[in-house]
């Protein structure tokens, strides 16, 4: 019997996160309405993401 010190080799999957962060201000009567308001600012694309918004890296292991 051979013996080597070889591992046998495995697929991983690695999910790779880059969150973006931007603070905007809405006027609104209330927190809810200003949550919408913001969200449909973002749909419509008045509010855009840029690499410049990056805050972190963060990678995950699937098994």
């Amino acid at each position: 019997m051979i013996r080597t010190n070889e591992k046998a080799s495995q697929t991983f999957q690695i999910e790779i996160v880059e969150p973006l962060s931007n603070i905007v201000e809405v006027v609104a009567e209330d927190e809810q309405e200003a949550l919408l308001k913001a969200q449909k600012m973002y749909r419509n694309e008045q509010v855009v993401l840029y690499p410049d918004d990056f805050i972190d890296t963060k990678f995950v292991v699937f098994q």
